[in-house]
């Protein structure tokens, strides 16, 4: 009988169970990292949390329909049955500041995904491959660049029109150049490194290194520039709402609801302040946001 016993193996209990600890052990990291954060951060986190109910729930939360007529009187005062009054044609002006979270955040963020997506995988890639396809990328970016972006939206939704697809293709390309020139910048940092060399010396395909040696390395830049750059995307829509080539009516949103109430600041009414002050809010809390995961980051300590 031999004295050797055999190496202990998990069973599939003992593993689920391993796998239950580490996430209770990151969620309680991430708790504590949570506590320390400044008071600005935590607001800001809060804001966003509250945004993010409103826009999944606002069916739920808003009194009227989106694009309902409740009043036959337009501009009416505020009231216990209409909280901010209605709009211009009798529509209740509370309900579509709900509906105008759901449709200004979910419209912004979708245009943000698609500009990290596209800007960082070619910019990676550009980084990664380098000679003539890297120059030609750069040259492209760099003229797309010394556009000014705000004139050049404005002209493409001109020519081709200001639906939704065609309003998130045209901010989302326009601001993946940004993201290009700094997923580029971090990853040429990257590609330099030995354990990239040693992935190509491997025989390791293209896509292999883009994905498993240089993305994850690049992520804390890149998920800080999301939170700027979904500020920035965010904005540019209010901005082309309020010019009427952003979201179109009958959808709620906040720089259209603005365009439409200004009349009313002439009579000393703060109803066209209300969807200025919720854009301005939520940007302030993106903001502070990340300035916090920054200092993260960075390594820096806090003193």
């Amino acid at each position: 009988m031999s004295d050797q016993t055999e190496p202990f193996s998990a069973g599939p209990a003992e593993e689920i169970m391993l796998a239950a600890r580490r996430s209770r052990g990151k969620f309680a990291t991430a708790m504590y990292e949570l506590g320390k954060a400044p008071l600005t951060a935590k607001f800001g986190l809060l804001m966003i949390v509250l945004y993010i109910l409103l826009a999944v729930f606002a069916p739920w939360i808003a009194p009227y329909g989106e694009a309902e007529v409740v009043s036959p009187k337009v501009y009416a005062a505020w009231s216990d049955e209409f909280v901010f009054g209605t709009d211009q044609i009798g529509r209740d002006f509370f309900s579509r500041m709900i509906y105008g979270a759901r449709n200004s955040v979910s419209i912004a963020f979708i245009t943000t995904v698609l500009a990290f997506v596209l800007g960082a995988a070619v910019g990676v890639l550009s980084a990664c491959v380098g000679g003539w396809i890297d120059q030609g990328l750069g040259r492209f970016v760099d003229t797309l660049m010394a556009i000014p972006g705000l004139i050049f939206t404005l002209v493409l939704l001109t020519i081709f029109g200001t639906d939704l697809i065609t309003l998130i293709l045209v901010i989302g390309i326009f601001d993946a150049t940004r993201v290009y020139r700094l997923s580029r910048a971090v990853a040429l940092n990257i590609v330099v490194m030995d354990f990239v060399e040693a992935a190509r010396l491997q025989g390791e395909r293209l896509p292999w290194i883009m994905g498993r040696e240089v993305l994850p390395n690049i992520l804390p830049p890149l998920a800080a520039e999301f939170g700027l750059r979904f500020c920035f995307v965010f904005l540019t829509i209010a901005a082309l709402s309020f010019l009427g080539l952003g979201i179109q009516p009958p959808l709620a949103d906040w720089g259209s609801m603005v365009r439409e109430s200004s009349t009313l600041i002439g009579y000393g009414d703060i109803t066209p302040l209300l969807p200025a002050a919720a854009i301005a809010l939520l940007t302030v809390s993106v903001n502070f946001v990340v300035d916090w995961f920054l200092h993260k980051t960075s390594g820096l300590r806090d003193v």
